[in-house]
């Protein structure tokens, strides 16, 4: 997998750019607030998928203009080049919100492409992977499913419609006449969904798990184990039941209180929980060894290693962390952001600035 040129308009505070990184290592330094971020949204963006920032479409447009432009050529050994278009338009343009082409096609959707072009980043933010909300860590996996199984996107959205539906008829159910046979047909094609969900996310659990153990012993030199186990209400197979089990306390709460939206990704390290005990050197190792093994993992899967987009880390790596996430992201495309240029003082790549929204050598 490789981006072989991006060009962006009135991207956020860029008004024009066209970056051209190199197949390894493509390092991009400059002062905070001057884009670096933003260009790396903007390789995400080509995924298909939301800003990894959770920034929503207008706030990705260029203040006074009704349209932001990513244009990306990608390589895949597969498919050879492709060109992806992705339009992003204020409510008032003539057409609103991220939609795609691809090779100068209606794609619909920029989430139609889910899939087509595959990266992973890793950005200070991440650490909420470990000390926060079960919500963050959800999301972490089906962001990373979509990508794996463009599929798997359908499936969350249906079962979102449906969670947000029933919680509507929980809310007003005394007021809903027929609301029990209402909520028997929510539950039933609940109960297919949150299935799929469910199986989709232990399998990737099942791949990621030992890989980001084995990376955590190599950065902790066996001194600690990383242990990642998901946590789900209900066993396979059993939806359909709890759903059932949970109508009253359902009822009494007015939200639905079990189902896949309710999981969890439960990291331990040496078998204590690392929300609650792990130090920050050990919660950025911990990050560190999920985000390579969900890059390794997602290699294996699609046979096309993501492209790598590192986010101003290794500032906040100490040196041992720093040289072990650069060796590891050798022969791989690799886009860097930092503002401490002398961090790569060592490594051979292109080095570029961003200065104001503008980019240019480095």
């Amino acid at each position: 997998m490789r981006l072989e040129k991006l060009i962006l308009a009135n991207f956020r505070n860029i008004q024009s750019a066209d970056l051209r990184p190199g197949e390894e290592l493509t390092v991009i330094t400059g002062a905070n607030g001057q884009g670096k971020t933003n260009l790396l949204e903007a390789v995400w963006l080509l995924t298909g998928a939301k800003s990894f920032r959770g920034a929503k479409d207008p706030q990705l447009i260029r203040e006074g203009q009704q349209f932001a432009v990513m244009e990306g050529a990608i390589f895949r050994q597969d498919r050879g080049e492709d060109y992806i278009r992705i339009t992003v338009g204020t409510k008032e343009s003539p057409r609103p919100g991220r939609t795609a082409k691809l090779n100068g096609a209606d794609a619909g959707r920029a989430s139609n492409l889910a899939g087509l072009f595959t990266a992973v980043v890793f950005e200070p933010g991440d650490l909420e992977l470990v000390k926060g909300s079960p919500e963050r860590r959800r999301r972490f996996i089906d962001a990373a499913l979509c990508q794996l199984y463009p599929g798997y996107l359908a499936t969350l959205r249906r079962y979102s419609r449906l969670i947000a539906q029933k919680n509507s008829l929980l809310k007003f159910w005394e007021r809903t006449p027929g609301a029990a046979e209402m909520c028997d047909a929510f539950d039933a094609d609940l109960a297919v969904q949150g299935e799929e969900i469910r199986r989709r996310r232990a399998a990737f659990l099942d791949g990621l798990a030992p890989l980001a153990k084995k990376n955590y012993e190599e950065i902790s030199s066996g001194s600690e184990a990383l242990s990642l186990c998901y946590r789900c209400g209900f066993e396979t197979g059993g939806l359909a039941g709890t759903l059932a089990a949970s109508r009253m306390a359902d009822r009494k709460a007015g939200y639905c209180t079990a189902g896949p939206h309710r999981d969890d990704l439960e990291l331990e390290l040496d078998g204590r929980p690392a929300k609650n005990f792990a130090s920050q050197g050990q919660q950025r190792s911990a990050v560190l060894s999920i985000k390579l093994a969900q890059a390794a993992l997602a290699a294996e899967v699609t046979g096309e290693h993501p492209v790598m987009l590192l986010d101003d880390v290794l500032s906040e790596l100490d040196p041992a962390r720093q040289e072990y996430l650069l060796t590891r992201v050798r022969q791989k495309q690799t886009i860097v952001t930092a503002c401490d240029s002398s961090l790569f003082h060592k490594a051979a790549g292109v080095m570029l600035k961003m200065d104001g929204g503008r980019l240019s050598e480095g």
